[in-house]
């Protein structure tokens, strides 16, 4: 069976939580491989509407064993609250597994994140203050805490103290904060793990057993191609790759294990954040776009704050599938394009009178113009829809549109946010 990557293409918010949610019927793992709980994935069925923060997409097929891998920044408090969400829901209690040397995001990594996004004002970039920056520092300084760590108290304490020192410099003289003392995270951060505990184990020995024995492994990427800290719009990006490359790394499989890699491309362009985004839309046909798309309009799932929204841009798609190494494209919310009687998309750019066919470094994006071509729209509900044959001659058009822009083949096609609105070609 295949090992298979489902990543985003662009900035994220592409629809990845709904393609895991709808091939996991068909794995044995689901399993997270980067990033923590700054990015929601939603996911629409009969339970309800649910925008994971922590869990794996998989969560909603009982037979499917979810996996934290060792390459996530674990937040124990965002987990255990979503496990407990989806209980009070009605959802039946998933099967989770925790890698032992995923790394814990902790409160004052929450604390820095706010802080310094304040700090910076207008110059922001964008945080979602969940700690994500913080929590990376820490563990390329060799400052983390690993899950194993919770259950050592005395090592424990070691590390936090050793990890406050400096970050207690920091909260008293930059930010004018109180110090923080490791005995006061001890108690509550020890009863977390005690909760924990059930789940903890070697995850990484585990998947590599199941891909000998050669069953289906999922590998959940969060964010999109262009939120990569070495290959997208830098210093705008995450502090994990969100790259498939990663993906064997951070969940922990063989690097060779990957066959598939599907690319999730939205059919218009939106994200959550700062950075330059060139097919920006403002005013009332920005906020027509925004309302009418996805479930319940384009708002971060995990901010609330409104995306911002833009025609489908070719340049960073293709660039996306090519840094992910993409063997498919799933492309999602077709639907909502459904109210224009002709869709602009952006074919390349415009900068300083150059045209422009490739994405470039983020100095360049900056005053650069879309240059737009307009295709016809269907102008029609696409929601109904369930074989690729049945969707309108324009609707089509545009699909083989993406697949020649981005030169990947588009083999599934999303018309809606329930699983049974995705039509396999």
């Amino acid at each position: 069976m295949t090992v298979t990557a489902i990543v985003g293409a662009n900035w994220g918010d592409e629809g990845k939580g709904k393609m895991t949610d709808a091939l996991a019927a068909k794995s044995a793992y689901v399993a997270r491989f980067q990033g923590g709980s700054n990015a929601g994935h939603t996911i629409v069925n009969d339970y309800g509407k649910f925008a994971l923060h922590m869990l794996p997409s998989g969560v909603f097929h009982p037979d499917v064993t979810n996996v934290i891998g060792p390459g996530a920044a674990l937040d124990i408090d965002v987990l255990l609250r979503e496990l407990e969400q989806l209980a009070a829901s009605g959802v039946p209690k998933p099967k989770l597994l925790v890698s032992e040397r995923a790394q814990v995001v902790l409160p004052f990594h929450w604390l820095l994140d706010g802080l310094e996004e304040d700090r910076l004002g207008e110059r922001g970039f964008g945080s979602t203050r969940r700690g994500i920056a913080p929590f990376y520092a820490d563990k390329h300084a060799k400052l983390g805490i690993q899950a194993a760590d919770l259950y050592e108290p005395e090592l424990l304490r070691q590390k936090l103290e050793q990890s406050l020192a400096a970050k207690n410099m920091l909260l008293e003289h930059l930010y004018g904060h109180p110090p923080i003392e490791a005995r006061t995270l001890l108690p509550p951060l020890l009863e977390q793990a005690e909760r924990l505990r059930p789940y903890v184990c070697d995850t990484s020995r585990l998947l590599h057993d199941a891909h000998r024995a050669g069953e289906s492994i999922l590998l959940e990427g969060q964010l999109g191609a262009l939120r990569d800290p070495d290959h997208g719009i830098y210093p705008y990006s995450t502090s994990s790759s969100t790259l498939a490359g990663f993906a064997p790394v951070g969940a922990g499989v063989p690097p060779y294990a990957i066959t598939r890699i599907i690319a999730v491309v939205k059919a218009y362009s939106s994200c959550v954040g700062a950075g330059p985004f060139v097919t920006e839309l403002h005013g009332a046909e920005g906020e027509e776009l925004r309302r009418r798309g996805g479930d319940a309009g384009e708002f971060g799932a995990t901010t609330g704050r409104p995306r911002r929204v833009g025609w489908f841009d070719a340049p960073a798609t293709r660039y996306g599938c090519m840094l992910q190494g993409a063997t498919e494209i799933a492309l999602t919310n077709l639907d909502v394009l459904g109210y224009l009687d002709e869709i602009p998309v952006c074919a390349a750019y415009e900068r300083d009178g150059e045209t422009l066919r490739t994405f470039p470094a983020t100095a360049k994006l900056v005053g650069a113009k879309p240059v737009l071509r307009r295709l016809p729209g269907w102008g029609r509900d696409l929601s109904g829809v369930r074989r690729f044959e049945d969707l309108p001659a324009a609707a089509k058009r545009y699909v083989d549109f993406i697949e020649e822009a981005a030169g990947v083949k588009v083999a599934s096609v999303s018309v809606g946010p329930r699983r049974e609105q995705l039509i396999m070609r």
